[in-house]
């Protein structure tokens, strides 16, 4: 059988700067904690070093010889912060997160630099048939499943296994029936550095038929994450089609061309200057929150490139994965506190998640999303990190 083909989303990197996750142990395996090999962010640990689920959780920093930083917790696999150089040399951190481990825990948006799994996006109904069997999941958002349901890969505890200068790998397993879905999956990611970027490497085998989309939902602000809003971010999108959804955000099947569309990024566009269009779609997920069907997907194809018009960084995403999905912080409320004492407000983030169509198990002519014993799913994403002079 052939390796299935699936994705994941943005731990990162910049033009020689880097990024990682770092593990505990899952709540399903019991054991003393087993992280090794990272260093644990002395400063600023208190605030994480708690316990969940028996598990250890700690903030742990990782900085290359450029002077670029990233703090990662194992709660969730989870980005806390990636500091890279604006345009004028300044470090800029241009992940949206939490001061602590319990403002993940109590934010109501669970979802921030996290790991995704086990399926990435929505399933309609929590329910779809494989094999002839009807497999019900975990229903939270709505009448459907996001994200792999309520305790999805976002809340559990990351094993670390190996690190090295340049390399290190997450595990975790998710036992049978784990929010609904079938077969003890044991989940890889393998975080290395590469040049200017991070390359993200997943792979996931299970004893039973069942399916899987795994991703990575940083939020990002490309002028830094407490400068505001995020409309006049450029962006261009190498995809000529999208899936259009339904008012629960459920594709319709269709794959519908962007040209004449709001939709249309295969040109640069700000993100602002049609958000407010009268149109269906945008009205529908309340702006941008749509999959995008990507012209080409291999190793080193760029798929997307985000400027910030502030700080002149430049984002640019590769990946294998047929899809991107491109979210434009249309649900932030400034319900939560953010690192710099600063709320979530409407629209001052946004995420590109690599990915398999949302709803490809009941969509039979969407790329599949199955995995079977003795196959194996890999996936590989690169964040890629620049500058553009900005006048």
């Amino acid at each position: 059988m052939r390796a299935l083909r699936s994705v994941i989303l943005p731990s990162l990197l910049i033009a020689g700067l880097f990024a990682a996750c770092n593990t505990s142990a899952p709540k399903q395996n019991n054991g003393q904690d087993t992280t090794v090999a990272a260093k644990v962010d002395a400063a600023n640990d208190t605030v994480f070093n708690t316990t969940i689920d028996n598990r250890q959780v700690h903030l742990f920093t990782l900085q290359n010889s450029s002077g670029a930083k990233a703090t990662i917790t194992n709660y969730g696999g989870r980005l806390v912060s990636l500091l890279v150089p604006d345009k004028q040399g300044n470090p800029t951190d241009v992940v949206a997160g939490f001061s602590s481990v319990a403002g993940y825990q109590h934010s109501t948006e669970p979802y921030f630099g996290a790991t995704i799994g086990r399926y990435g996006n929505r399933i309609a109904k929590g329910k779809f048939t494989l094999d002839g069997k009807q497999y019900t999941l975990f229903t939270n958002n709505g009448q459907n499943t996001l994200h792999g349901g309520k305790t999805g890969f976002q809340h559990q505890n990351w094993r670390l296994e190996k690190l090295n200068d340049s390399t290190l790998v997450c595990k975790l397993k998710s036992p049978d029936g784990d929010n609904g879905f079938a077969g003890n999956l044991s989940a890889k990611v393998i975080y290395s550095l590469s040049g200017n970027g991070l390359v993200m490497e997943y792979e996931a085998i299970s004893d039973k038929p069942t399916v899987v989309n795994l991703t990575n939902h940083a939020f990002f602000n490309l002028n830094s994450e407490s400068s505001g809003s995020i409309l006049n971010h450029l962006v261009q999108i190498d995809a000529d089609r999208y899936t259009p959804v339904d008012s629960t955000l459920i594709p319709t099947g269709k794959l519908d061309p962007v040209k004449g569309t709001p939709f249309d990024f295969t040109t640069a566009k700000t993100i602002g200057e049609r958000i407010e269009a009268k149109d269906e779609q945008l009205k529908n997920g309340k702006g941008y929150d749509h999959n995008y069907v990507l012209n080409k997907h291999a190793a080193n194809q760029t798929v997307a490139t985000i400027t910030g018009d502030k700080s002149g960084i430049v984002m640019t995403v590769t990946t294998d994965q047929p899809g991107l999905q491109f979210y434009s912080g249309n649900f932030m409320q400034s319900k939560n506190t953010m690192k710099g004492g600063h709320k979530d407000e409407f629209r001052t983030a946004f995420a590109l998640e690599t990915q398999h169509f949302p709803d490809s198990p009941n969509q039979l002519s969407f790329p599949s999303t199955v995995l079977k014993p003795g196959d194996t799913y890999r996936t590989s994403s690169t964040y890629k990190f620049s500058l553009k002079k900005i006048r």
